[in-house]
């Protein structure tokens, strides 16, 4: 075994993992940074922004869908995916070496292949033995175990960012933003479309007022959309997919060519030989305490989707989590995760977005506040664009006139929603942002009468 040391090694290289890496390096640490996959991690190769570009394509032929007979002719237009997925990689393809060009820059030794510990600050990756001060985790989220027979024959989220062709049937498990946002896109290029979620309502970390009209939208679309169905196994057959489920105690089979999974991730620790090192690790990921330092071997932090205790599962979050580690490994424990007013969105077309409080989490709190809400679809921002889904809901604090949560669905929503995070944040006041000026017509100026 070759064996080399290091101040810091990093497992992972995405937004968290490079962020220790760089500012660790910076302070003349020797650096060591570890990926079995292309480096750059999931929301640069696999997730946000790839997304982002096949949501962009599926919004400019919505859009002139919509417009229509008033003013423009959108019979010819339509999606080619094979052109599509090369635009797209045209943002993917260039991205691990370049990642990896700035770690060499920088000094940074990188290794590629499966990090393994084999002590409490050792890792193995191949014929390589790294002995560090520290070790920071960051890999990450990955889909979990569907745990049924057939799951072999299920696409991942992963993959269906890098199919060739468009299949003309598309089953999605679960209901959540994976499955909406891949549904939006999928349905609106041509391909049959349905979301398989075992609740009463999807979305469950969204609004359900707007989620339910969101909902209403996805079935107009030719989403078909069925709830309370627990998916059961996957058969293949000469052709096609058979998803066998259960539906208020009814077995029912669905038939399409692809199956995908939009159920949820888990963090992406199995095989880390996390033991080995001491490290204790719940379902929800690697144990941390406030400054993302491992509560049983204070050699190791983590930061991203992988801490248990990390955040929101979100791309900036995961960033923040990164500069709070190299600060804490650096001069000491001092920073700790602080998540107020942190937004999410779901890109779905329209967009649903939300930042702070839902209701029913405010009234669990036994916060006394008042809620503005309305259908906005009738106001001229949406009508402008003839967009018949749109709504708003915003909770206001009694007495402090402090904005609690605020719950967006429309077009720019996705923009729109900093504002209030922005306001959140910062403790700017509802009387206040209503009464800033904003440029006009445009969705921001929105926000006066949301408040």
């Amino acid at each position: 075994m070759n064996k080399k040391l290091f101040d810091l090694v990093v497992i992972g290289t995405g937004g968290a993992g490079a962020t220790v890496a760089s500012e660790c390096r910076s302070a003349g640490w020797r650096v060591a940074i570890i990926d079995s996959r292309p480096f750059g991690g999931t929301c640069a190769l696999r997730g946000c922004v790839p997304k982002k570009v096949l949501v962009g394509a599926a919004e400019v032929l919505d859009w002139a869908r919509r417009m229509k007979g008033n003013g423009i002719q959108s019979d010819k237009i339509g999606i080619d995916w094979s052109d599509l997925m090369h635009f797209k990689r045209s943002f993917t393809g260039p991205f691990p070496k370049h990642r990896e060009e700035a770690f060499t820059k920088s000094e940074i030794a990188t290794f590629h292949g499966h990090a393994s510990f084999i002590g409490p600050t050792t890792v193995q990756v191949g014929t390589e033995v790294l002995e560090s001060r520290h070790v920071v985790i960051a890999t990450g989220a990955t889909p979990k175990n569907l745990n049924i027979p057939g799951a072999e024959y299920v696409t991942t989220s992963d993959q269906f960012l890098d199919i060739h062709e468009l299949p003309s049937s598309i089953i999605f498990i679960g209901g959540g933003y994976i499955s909406f946002e891949f549904s939006h896109i999928a349905a609106r290029a041509g391909s049959q479309v349905t979301i398989l979620h075992r609740g009463s309502l999807p979305l469950e970390n969204f609004d359900p007022d707007l989620v339910t009209r969101l909902l209403m939208k996805s079935r107009q679309e030719g989403i078909d959309v069925s709830l309370n169905t627990r998916v059961e196994a996957v058969e293949k057959t000469s052709g096609s997919l058979n998803v066998h489920t259960s539906t208020n105690g009814k077995k029912i089979k669905f038939r399409a060519e692809m199956v995908v999974h939009g159920a949820g991730r888990v963090p992406d620790v199995d095989d880390l030989n996390l033991s080995k090192a001491g490290i204790t690790v719940n379902p929800r990921g690697i144990e941390v305490n406030e400054f993302l330092q491992s509560v049983s071997n204070p050699a190791i932090y983590a930061a991203g989707d992988v801490a248990a205790s990390g955040g929101l599962p979100l791309t900036p979050v995961a960033g923040q989590g990164g500069e709070i580690v190299a600060a804490n490994l650096l001069k000491g424990n001092h920073l700790k995760m602080k998540n107020p007013g942190v937004p999410s969105v779901v890109f779905t077309i329209p967009p649903l977005a939300g930042v702070g409080f839902l209701e029913r989490d405010a009234r669990k709190e036994g916060l006394r506040f008042h809620i503005k809400q309305g259908d906005t679809s009738s106001w001229y921002s949406s009508r402008r664009v003839r967009e018949t889904c749109s709504g708003f809901k915003v909770l206001i604090e009694e007495g402090t006139n402090q904005i609690l949560g605020a719950h967006l669905l429309g077009p720019n929503a996705d923009e729109v929603i900093n504002l209030f995070a922005l306001a959140i944040q910062n403790g700017i006041d509802a009387k206040l942002l209503k009464n800033g000026i904003f440029s006009y017509p445009s969705h921001g100026s929105d926000i006066e009468y949301f408040l």
